[in-house]
């Protein structure tokens, strides 16, 4: 069992609105067990670098409304070798740090598993920080709540211009190999079809379904693309598509990184707390090479390997019929 003194937090891979909360209940969990807390800049280059601070309550201040991440990050490839983390646990080892709080996605996971399985005398703990929502073991993953809001925002905006001009406006989101965010905010925002990794669409079905539109006196056409869809890109859809489809002036929109930004929602900002908050107690209580997640609205352990390996992570089954009904 592993006894902890001192816990370093990092956060590492693409930022997500509600890291800073998470920061914050880290920080203060640790120090009201009386524990000592470093932050580590810029994520795994941090460990590299030597380039960590003490905190205290004072260091996570007026952060819970702050996008992005107050410890920065980046992606460190020097870290994948074993000079890297060789050179992370020697400057964690100076500073008597004995237990670790990762958050991010997958690759952060992947980092923080095999680092801890070289270096097992170093306790770690991930918290799934990614508006992705594509690992097993929470139902939710901090920022994904945020990131969809901020895509129904703009794509409500994007359908009031579509019906000035009757156009059809193809939008991509983001997601990487995870359609999360784009099956939600699709079926909020009404839109007429949504393309998805997890579920092959036909291009010559999405015309047919566009055309029916049309003869149903539709005036606007909103179509959303997950940046994953196997049929090449919005650029390549909204081509195939402006082929066969003359009722509308076609426009493309990427939302790119602002999906991204932005303050945390409550739901992101409560999920960042508790994860915090339950990956010191995880760690006090002398777990490591695990994961805490929410599920059925409760924080429960996964190990860091089956967050990785486990990949049976589906969108809801429900969700998806629905995109074909309430778009008639």
């Amino acid at each position: 069992m592993h006894k902890i003194s001192k816990i370093a937090v990092l956060t590492s891979g693409g930022d997500a609105p509600g890291m800073n909360p998470c920061i914050r209940a880290v920080v203060r969990t640790a120090l009201y067990n009386g524990l000592e807390v470093v932050g580590v800049r810029q994520g795994y280059k941090g460990l590299i670098e030597n380039d960590m601070y003490d905190m205290n309550k004072r260091s996570v201040s007026n952060i819970l409304n702050l996008g992005g991440t107050i410890l920065k990050t980046a992606r460190c490839l020097p870290f994948k070798e074993d000079e890297g983390m060789a050179t992370a646990y020697k400057h964690l080892k100076e500073r008597g740090i004995d237990a670790l709080v990762v958050i991010g996605g997958d690759g952060t996971f992947t980092g923080a598993l095999r680092f801890s399985k070289k270096y097992p005398d170093i306790a770690v703990m991930g918290v799934p920080g990614t508006i992705d929502n594509d690992l097993c073991g929470s139902t939710y993953t901090l920022g994904f709540d945020t990131a969809t809001n901020t895509v129904i925002e703009a794509i409500d905006k994007i359908r009031d211009t579509a019906d000035a001009h009757d156009r059809l406006f193809f939008i991509e989101v983001m997601g990487r190999d995870s359609g999360a965010i784009a099956l939600r905010a699709g079926i909020s925002c009404g839109a007429e079809a949504i393309l998805l990794p997890e579920k092959q669409t036909a291009i010559e079905d999405l015309i047919k379904n566009l055309k029916e539109g049309h003869m149903n006196k539709k005036s606007s056409s909103i179509v959303i693309v997950a940046e994953g869809d196997k049929n090449g890109g919005v650029y390549d859809v909204a081509k195939a598509v402006q082929k066969e489809v003359n009722n509308y002036d076609i426009k493309v929109t990427i939302l790119g990184h602002l999906q991204r930004g932005g303050s945390p929602s409550s739901f992101d900002r409560i999920l960042g707390s508790r994860l915090g908050f339950a990956a010191v107690n995880a760690l006090i209580a002398g777990e490591t090479q695990k994961m805490v997640g929410l599920q059925a609205n409760h924080i429960l352990l996964t190990s860091l390997e089956d967050a990785l390996n486990n990949h049976e992570f589906k969108l809801e089954a429900d969700l998806l019929q629905m995109v074909d009904i309430l778009s008639i």
